[in-house]
This record gives C-alpha cells, structure tokens and sequence, in this order.
C-alpha cells in the first residue's frame, strides 16, 4: 500500500508552553519502528485528556503525537511477526509518551509491543476496551493471581461510570462475580445496573468509613480514584481481599494505616497498564476477546469522535463529566 506523502496526526508540543492540534505529518516524522499501521480508531482515556490539555507531565519529549492506544492495519512491516493487511492493535507501551502516540492516521509501532488483534474481536471493540478495558483485565487478572474467586464475596469498583469503571462491572459480571459500583452520578444508577452491577451506592458511601478497621462489606474492591476513596477501602475489605488501585481522580495521596494490611491480611495491588510485560499483556487480551469480553460493549461506548473533535472531549473528561468510553474514528 502506498503511504501518502502528509496525513492528519493531533500533535502535542510542551516547549514553549503547551499547544496541541491537528497537523500535516510525514512517516519519517514519526518514532522509529518495524511495524507501520494505518489507523482504523483509537480512545480518549484520562490520560490523554491530561496530555491533550496540558494538565498534566504524561510526555517526556518536547513534541509528540497524543493517542495511548491505536487499532488497525498493517501496511508496511519489517518484522516477520507481521504482514500487510494484519489487524493489530497497541495500547500504553509508551504511547504518547516516549514515542508518538495513536492519534495519527498511520502510527509506527515497535513489533514488540504489537498485539495481533484477537479472534472474537473488532478493531472498534478493541478500541472501545483500549487502555480502560487493559486496565479493568489487567486488575482482576492481578486481584486472581493473588487468591481472588467469586465465592468470596463482591467486588466494588469505584469511579463506575468512567471508561475504566465501567468496563470493570461487566468484565467482573462475565468473569462470575458480583459487582458493585459507586459512583457520585446518579443519573447513571439504571445504566450501571444493566451493565452488571447487583448494587450501586452514592460516592459518599465511603465517607464514614474513618477508624484503621470498619466493619468489612466487600471482597475486593478496583479502584479507580485515590485518595480519599482509596484509604476508605482499605477499612472496608474482607480479609485476605484484594484492592486494584489503578486511577486516581480523586487524588494522589493514601492516607491510611497498616492495620488493614497486618489484622485482616489485605493486599493493594498496584496496577501500572502502560508498562505491562508482553507475556501478562498477551494473557490480558486473550481474556478480554474471550470469556470476560464485555457483552455491552455498545453501550459502554457513549460517544465516537475524529481527530478533529478532540479538543471538545478533552475538557470535558477533566472536568469529570466523562461517562462511559469515547472511541476516535479515522
């Protein structure tokens, strides 16, 4: 396939100050790598909302483009693992971050970090899932490696109606547990409750829980808000359950103490997606495609955009209005 000489790409400059926006790109513009993919979509995760308005440090390069995940077709590759017309998909490994991102409409990738897309899913899926789908799978796959089962009790995802949240509650349905959710939408409850949720409580539901041990309520918990949310688990877990800590819109901070970790035995799991070995990366995604793929996909998918629309998403996510996933259409 011939790669045309320019092709759209959302670029983020932070020399200078911050300024991002669609610009003409070249191949050789772009990072090194074996594997060149057209994009067919990519996702707006929290993260690239960071990256896209500035508020946060996500690049570690002056300029980038933005896009931590992408998903599409091979049209040029010089890895054997890979030839024209491959559908695959790349999702963290340093996207947006270190090298130039999925927001483009062709993107190099290290082969290394190429996924085959996987039987039982559509490049769309894939990118309805993205980097919140990996993290929600890569959670429970941490939470089961670690002892956690469907028998011993519920699990509850905080941040429910976020990409990340809700993905969460169906892949715990699918994966036989019972989820619960917590959100501060309560708009939402309805939804959430079709998407697999057995119950949903107010985001204040955690306020009261004050003293180093409460009475415990749930078998595990994925959390995808922090501090205070995150110290308030912590009290609150069945012992010998696990707690996935992988977001922090609430915050950063952990204000808590060992008594949950030393009496009752619980374990915070840290859950760092963008890095993940390629070996759990493959065990990840083989899952998602398979017994715990999400059955409301299309639901959870609340809005498509293009590259040209992103500015409008971007703020929106900050301001904590996101609902659901956001997929990018090339």
């Amino acid at each position: 396939m011939t790669i045309p000489a320019s092709f759209p790409g959302f670029r983020i400059h932070t020399d200078g100050g911050h300024r991002a926006g669609i610009e003409a790109l070249a191949l050789e513009q772009l990072s090194a790598g074996e594997v060149v993919v057209k994009a067919a979509y990519s996702s707006v995760n929290f993260k690239d909302a960071l990256a896209g308005t500035g508020q946060g440090r996500i690049l570690r390069k002056p300029s980038l483009v933005g896009g931590i995940d992408v998903a599409g077709h091979v049209v040029a590759s010089s890895d054997p693992r890979f030839k024209e017309g491959d559908a695959v998909l790349c999702t963290g490994s340093g996207l947006s971050e270190t090298r130039d991102g999925g927001y483009s409409q062709y993107v190099r990738l290290e082969a290394d970090w190429t996924i085959a897309l996987p039987t039982g899913l559509s490049l769309r899926e894939a990118m309805v899932l993205g980097t919140a789908g990996f993290t929600a799978g890569l959670s429970l796959l941490r939470m089961e490696h670690n002892g956690q089962s469907p028998d011993q009790g519920p699990v509850v995802v905080t941040g429910a109606t976020g990409g990340v949240g809700t993905l969460a509650i169906d892949i715990l349905t699918r994966a036989g547990y019972e989820a619960h959710a917590i959100s501060g939408k309560a708009g939402h409850a309805d939804f959430l409750r079709g998407i697999g949720a057995r119950e949903v409580f107010p985001r204040d539901t955690l306020d009261s829980a004050k003293r180093p041990l409460e009475n415990a309520r749930w078998a595990g918990a994925i959390d995808n808000v922090g501090d205070p949310a995150l110290a308030a688990l912590t009290r609150v877990i069945q012992p010998y359950g696990n707690i996935a800590s992988c977001g922090l819109a609430g915050g950063p901070g952990l204000s808590t103490t060992v008594m949950p970790f030393i009496i009752r035995g619980v374990s915070l799991l840290g859950i760092a997606s963008a890095g993940t070995a390629r070996g759990q990366r493959d065990q990840v995604w083989e899952r998602l495609a398979g017994p715990w793929k999400p059955a409301h996909l299309d639901a959870i998918c609340t809005r498509e955009t293009s590259l040209q629309g992103l500015p409008e998403v971007f703020p929106a996510m900050m301001a904590g209005q996101s609902f659901g996933r956001t997929v990018v259409r090339f």
